[in-house]
C-alpha cells in the first residue's frame, strides 16, 4: 500500500466579489449563480465528492454566508415538498446536503489565491496529508480528473496538478508547465512554471487549471513566499518554491473540455452546454438556437 495516502480534505476559494457579474453580486454570490438549474459550486463539490472527498472547506469573505447555507438541509422546505408530493423537487433539494460536510474559512481581505488557501489551514485534520483544491470558476469535463490525480500522488508522491493541452498560438494568457515526460501518457514532470510567456517563448503548451492537488508542505511554503504583484500570495509561487527544493510536482494531462464561469461570456456558453443536454429543456432549445442563428 502507498504510503501516500488519497485526498478526504477539499478546498474551494470563494471568498471574491465577482465583479465581472456586477450589479447581480451585490445580492447573489457568483458560486450561486444556475447552470440551468443547479449552481456551479454544487458541480464542483460533486466532483470532489466522486473523488473520494468527504469534508469541503469553502473559503469565504463577508457577506457570502449563502455559499455555505446552501449546503445545508432546510426542513421547512423539504417537509413542505413532501407534503405536495413534489418528490423530484425533494430529491434536488437534498442533493447539495448529501454530498458531504461542508465548513467554511475566511478571507478578510483578497491577497490572491495563495493567501485564500492559506485561510483554510486551520480547518485541517493531522491525517489530511494532501488536499484539493478546485476553483469554483472551472467547470472540468468529464469529471475524473482528480482520481486519476490521485493515482499519480499515490505513485510519485508530492503535488499533482491539472493541466490542458492548449494551442500555441492561445498560450500567452495561461501559466504554462515546464515539463519533462515520465513515460506514462498524459503524466508530467514540472520543473518549473511560467505565467503568460510570450507564444514563442512558451515551454510547453499546457496550462495549469483549476484542479490541483496539493501536499501539506503547500502551507509552509506558503508562510515563505513574499507578495508578488498587487500585494498578493500566489499559489504558483508557493509550488515554484516546493519544486526548488526537490518536492516532486507532477500534471496529469486532461483530455477533456472545460467552461469558464468567471466571466458572463463563459457562463452563457456553460448554461448553453448543460441546457441542450438537458432532457426537459434541450430539445425546444436546440430547435429554437437553429432557428435563432439561421435568422428565421
Amino acid at each position: 500500500m502507498s504510503a501516500f495516502t488519497a485526498f478526504t480534505t477539499a478546498i474551494v476559494p470563494a471568498a471574491g466579489l465577482g465583479t465581472r457579474f456586477l450589479p447581480t453580486t451585490k445580492a447573489v454570490p457568483k458560486e450561486l449563480l444556475p447552470v440551468v438549474d443547479t449552481p456551479g459550486i454544487e458541480y464542483v463539490a460533486a466532483e470532489a465528492a466522486e473523488a473520494g472527498a468527504t469534508r469541503l472547506v469553502i473559503v469565504t469573505s463577508p457577506g457570502k454566508e449563502a455559499v455555505a447555507d446552501y449546503f445545508r438541509p432546510q426542513p421547512e422546505l423539504e417537509a413542505t415538498l413532501a407534503e405536495r408530493g413534489k418528490d423530484a423537487l425533494l430529491e434536488k433539494v437534498r442533493r447539495a446536503p448529501g454530498l458531504l460536510a461542508v465548513e467554511t474559512a475566511t478571507q478578510d481581505k483578497a491577497l490572491g489565491l495563495g493567501h485564500a488557501v492559506g485561510c483554510a489551514e486551520p480547518n485541517l485534520r493531522p491525517e489530511d496529508e494532501a488536499v484539493a483544491v478546485l476553483l469554483p470558476d472551472d467547470l472540468v469535463l468529464p469529471t475524473g480528473v482528480l482520481a486519476r490525480m490521485a493515482a499519480v500522488r499515490a505513485e510519485k508522491g508530492g503535488t499533482v496538478l491539472c493541466a490542458f493541452d492548449i494551442p500555441r498560438a492561445q498560450i500567452s494568457a495561461y501559466g504554462v508547465f515546464d515539463v519533462e515526460d515520465t513515460g506514462e501518457d498524459d503524466v508530467k514532470k514540472v520543473n518549473g512554471m511560467v505565467e503568460k510567456p510570450p507564444a514563442d517563448e512558451a515551454p510547453s503548451t499546457f496550462a495549469a487549471a483549476g484542479r490541483y492537488l496539493l501536499d501539506r508542505a503547500i502551507f509552509d511554503a506558503l508562510g515563505r513566499i513574499t507578495p508578488g504583484a498587487g500585494g498578493e500570495l500566489q499559489l504558483t509561487d508557493a509550488i515554484a518554491l516546493l519544486i526548488d527544493e526537490g518536492h516532486p510536482v507532477h500534471v496529469v494531462v486532461h483530455r477533456g473540455g472545460r467552461h469558464d464561469l468567471g466571466n458572463p461570456g463563459g457562463f452563457l456558453r456553460a448554461a448553453v452546454d448543460f441546457a441542450l443536454d438537458h432532457p426537459e429543456y434541450g430539445p425546444s432549445l436546440r430547435e429554437w438556437l437553429s432557428a435563432r442563428i439561421s435568422g428565421r
